[in-house]
C-alpha cells in the first residue's frame, strides 16, 4: 500500500512542478505535508532535509556567490573573458564553458557553477543576451566535465568505494576518462550550438554599470593628500573605473574642460564627473576626493551597518521642487548626505551641483542613517528606492573574497575537508571581512530553491523507506533478463538516468549498484561494466532541476521553468545513454 501512496505523490508532483500550476516551494512544502499526514514518513523524517548537507551547502553558496559579486572578484574574472574574448559573444560563452568543464573535471562543480552563474549574467550585460540561454548549459558543462575523473564528482567516488567494499576494486584516477572526455566534448558541443536557439531569452538583468540610468553627476573635491595629484583628470579616473567621465576641472574660479586643456590636477580642483553608484562610493572611500558639501571623514562603506545609499526620486508633489539642491531642505537633514543627482537630458558644461535646481524626476543619490530611513518613506517629498545600497561594489575586498573562495575549491577539491564543512566556512568568512553586509546575505538565500531540495530529499526518502525505488528497479531489470548483456546493460544506464532525475545522483548510485552486481552475477559476467554504467547514469541528471544540485543552483538566476530542463537535458540524457550502451562494453568488456 505504501509504494502506491508514494507512487501517486510522486506523480502529483512531477505533474505540479512540470505544469507549474503551484509555485515550485508551496509543491515542495505540500510534499511533506502529504508524506507525513499519511503516515509515511514521521514528522522528524519529513522535515530532515532542512538539516540535509545539500541543502546547507547550496544555502551557503548563494551567500558566497552574492560575496563574490560584491567584492568585485566576479566582475574582474568576466573583464578577463571579455578581454580575451575579443568583442565576440559566441567566443565569450564558448570560453566560459571550457573553462567550467576543465574546473569541474578536477574540482567539485558547485563552487565552480556558484562562480561562473555572476560571470555569466556580467557577459549578457555586455554582450546584449539573455543569461537564461546559458546557465542551464553551464550546470550541464559541469556535469559532462565531472564524469571525466574519479574526483570529478562524488558520485564517482562513492561508487569506486562501493566496488571496493563489494570485491571488485576501485576506480583509477582517470579510467572514466575514456568515455567521459568524448561524452564531454560532444555534449559541451551540442550545449554550444543549440543553446542559443533552444534555450527561453528570459529577459536579463538590469546592467547598472552601462546604463544610463544607474550614472551619476557628481561634485567631487580633491584634498591636499590625493593618489590623483599631478594626473590628467580623465585618465586618473579611468585607472579606478572606466566608466567614470570627466566633464569640467573648476579651479580657482576658472572652468577647465579635460577634453580641449591640457592639465594635471592639483589640491583643490573641483571635479564635475559622472559615475555609478559603485564607482563614486568606490572614490570616495579610497580618500582620493571628498564632497565638497559635506563633512570630512564620513564613512560610505556599504557594510557600515549604520548607514545605507538609496535613491530618492522627486515626484510632482514634491515641496522641494524649484529648490537649489545644496539649499534645500533635504541637505539640512541630520545624517542625510547628498552624494549625487541624475537627470536626464542635462547639459554639463552649463550645470553645476551647486545652482542646480530640482525637477520632477530628478533622482538623488544619498547616504543617511538607519533611522533617517522611515522618516523619507513617510515624506512625500520622496520616493525611497533601497536597492542601490545592495548593488554597491565593494572592490577592496576583492582580493579577500578571492582567496575565501580560492581556499574552499582547495579545501574541497583535496579532501581536507567535506564541500559542506568548506561552503558553511566560506560564507561565514565572507560575511566576517565584510565582502558580503549581513543584511545583504539574507536576501541573497532563495528560499524557493531550498524548499524544493528539502521537499524533494523527503520524497526520496520516502521512495527508499518503502521500497519504492528497489521494486521498480526490480521490475524493470526482469523486463530485460532475456535480452542479453549488452540490452540489460542499456538498461541500467536508462534506469540510472530516470532515477536520478528525482533522486540525488548518490542516493541513485547506492540504491541501484547492489542491484547491477546481482543482475551481472546471475548473467553470469564481468560487473565491472555495470559499474562503470552507474558512474555515467548517475550523473547524466539533464532533464530535471532537482536531482543535481548545480541545476538548482541556476533554476532561480535563470527564471527557468521546470520545461526549460527538457529541451536540452532529453538530447544529452540520450547521448549519454547511445554511447554508453555502444562504448562501455568495448572499452570495459564483459
Amino acid at each position: 500500500m505504501s509504494i502506491w501512496i508514494v507512487s501517486i505523490l510522486l506523480i502529483l508532483t512531477l505533474i505540479l512542478l512540470i505544469t507549474e500550476k503551484l509555485p515550485i516551494d508551496l509543491t515542495a512544502m505540500g510534499i511533506m505535508v502529504a508524506l507525513m499526514v499519511t503516515g509515511i514518513l514521521t514528522p522528524l523524517e519529513a522535515v530532515a532535509g532542512l538539516a540535509n548537507p545539500a541543502v546547507v551547502t547550496v544555502g551557503a553558496m548563494f551567500l558566497i556567490s552574492r560575496g563574490m559579486i560584491r567584492s568585485g572578484a566576479v566582475g574582474f574574472i568576466g573583464d578577463k573573458v571579455i578581454h580575451y574574448s575579443k568583442g565576440r559573444a559566441n567566443l565569450a560563452m564558448l570560453l566560459t564553458l571550457f573553462i567550467v568543464a576543465v574546473f569541474s573535471a578536477f574540482i567539485n562543480n558547485t563552487p565552480v557553477v556558484v562562480l561562473f552563474i555572476p560571470i555569466i549574467t556580467s557577459l549578457s550585460c555586455e554582450f546584449g543576451f539573455s543569461p537564461s540561454k546559458f546557465l542551464i548549459p553551464l550546470s550541464y558543462a559541469s556535469i559532462l566535465a565531472g564524469t571525466c575523473t574519479l574526483i570529478g564528482t562524488s558520485t564517482n567516488i562513492i561508487v569506486s568505494d562501493l566496488s571496493a567494499m563489494y570485491g571488485y576494486g576501485e576506480l583509477a584516477m582517470f579510467e572514466l576518462a575514456a568515455l567521459g572526455v568524448p561524452i564531454a566534448v560532444l555534449g559541451i558541443g551540442f550545449l554550444y550550438f543549440a543553446a542559443p536557439r533552444l534555450m527561453p531569452g528570459h529577459a536579463a538583468p538590469v546592467c547598472e554599470v552601462n546604463e544610463e540610468h544607474r550614472r551619476y553627476l557628481a561634485e567631487l573635491v580633491v584634498p591636499a593628500e590625493s593618489s590623483l595629484l599631478g594626473q590628467e583628470p580623465q585618465q586618473a579616473l579611468s585607472q579606478i573605473s572606466p566608466y567614470f567621465e570627466v566633464f569640467e576641472v573648476i579651479r580657482n574660479d576658472h572652468i577647465l574642460y579635460p577634453w580641449r586643456d591640457k592639465m594635471a590636477i592639483r589640491a583643490g580642483d573641483l571635479l564635475l564627473v559622472k559615475g555609478s553608484p559603485s564607482d563614486l562610493v568606490d572614490i570616495l572611500n579610497e580618500k582620493s576626493v571628498d564632497l565638497p558639501h559635506i563633512e570630512e571623514d564620513l564613512n560610505f562603506t556599504p557594510g557600515d551597518p549604520e548607514s545605507v545609499i538609496l535613491e530618492l526620486i522627486i515626484p510632482p508633489q514634491s515641496s522641494l521642487v524649484g529648490e537649489r539642491l545644496l539649499e534645500s531642505s533635504l541637505h539640512g537633514e541630520h545624517e542625510t548626505h547628498i552624494i549625487a543627482i541624475k537627470r536626464r537630458n542635462i547639459h554639463y558644461s552649463e550645470q553645476k551641483i551647486r545652482e542646480l535646481r530640482l525637477r520632477v524626476g530628478d533622482i538623488l543619490l544619498v547616504q543617511c542613517h538607519r533611522d533617517e530611513l522611515e522618516q523619507l518613506r513617510r515624506s512625500p517629498d520622496f520616493i525611497v528606492v533601497e536597492d542601490v545600497h545592495h548593488e554597491i561594489v565593494m572592490r577592496k575586498k576583492a582580493p579577500v573574497a578571492a582567496t575565501i573562495f580560492a581556499a574552499l575549491i582547495v579545501a574541497a577539491s583535496t579532501g581536507l575537508a567535506d564541500i559542506m564543512v568548506c561552503a558553511v566556512t566560506g560564507a561565514f568568512l565572507m560575511i566576517l571581512t565584510g565582502c558580503l553586509p549581513l543584511r545583504d546575505g539574507y536576501r541573497a538565500l532563495q528560499g524557493d530553491v531550498l524548499l524544493l531540495i528539502v521537499g524533494t530529499i523527503a520524497l526520496g526518502t520516502a521512495m527508499e523507506k518503502t521500497g519504492t525505488a528497489k521494486f521498480y528497479a526490480h521490475e524493470f531489470i526482469l523486463l530485460l533478463r532475456d535480452l542479453g548483456p549488452a540490452a540489460i546493460l542499456s538498461g541500467f544506464l536508462l534506469l540510472t538516468s530516470l532515477s536520478t532525475q528525482l533522486l540525488s545522483n548518490n542516493a541513485t548510485a547506492v540504491l541501484l549498484m547492489p542491484i547491477a552486481i546481482s543482475a551481472a552475477l546471475e548473467l553470469g559476467v564481468d560487473p565491472k561494466p555495470f559499474i562503470i554504467s552507474i558512474c555515467f547514469g548517475a550523473s547524466a541528471c539533464f532533464a530535471s532541476p532537482i536531482g543535481y544540485q548545480t541545476n538548482l543552483l541556476v533554476y532561480g538566476p535563470g527564471s527557468y521553468r521546470f520545461t526549460d530542463y527538457f529541451r536540452l537535458g532529453i538530447p544529452l540524457n540520450l547521448l549519454v545513454l547511445v554511447m554508453g550502451s555502444v562504448f562501455i562494453p568495448l572499452i570495459w568488456p564483459f
